[in-house]
């Protein structure tokens, strides 16, 4: 049971990346979905996440407009697409599955990181020229 993330690298900025977070052993149909990242010396923020109900979807302010989720149920599948990269986007980007939870998110933290069920490991994304 586990959450695979891939898709991370090196971007020059005004660049685009997907990033994807495949699930196996459970199906995320239940589960709200989330990204996080992790940039050196800083806190873990919350960038993007749809809830388990599927109405609500959340963005960071900071990616509001060049960052869009999405599921691909039939994939079992979670996706990150990044646009109009920045260098302040650099960072670790980790993907996160919470059972039947909604999309709270308190300047950046979510309400209930200690009660999330799977974290992926981290895909590294470096903006960079």
């Amino acid at each position: 049971v586990q959450l695979q993330a891939s898709g991370g690298g090196l971007v020059q900025p005004g660049g685009s990346l997907r990033l994807s977070c495949a699930a196996s052993g459970f199906t995320l149909d239940y589960y709200a979905i989330m990204w996080f990242r992790q940039a050196p010396g800083k806190e873990r923020e919350g960038v993007s996440c749809i809830s388990s109900s599927r109405d609500t979807i959340y963005y960071a302010d900071s990616v509001k407009g060049r960052f869009t989720i999405s599921i691909d149920n039939g994939k079992n599948t979670m996706y990150l697409q990044m646009n109009s990269l920045k260098p302040e986007d650099t960072a670790v980007y980790y993907c996160a599955a919470d059972l039947a939870a909604p999309c709270i998110f308190y300047s950046g933290s979510y309400f209930d990181t200690d009660g999330m069920d799977y974290w992926g490991k981290g895909t590294q994304v470096t903006v960079s020229s």
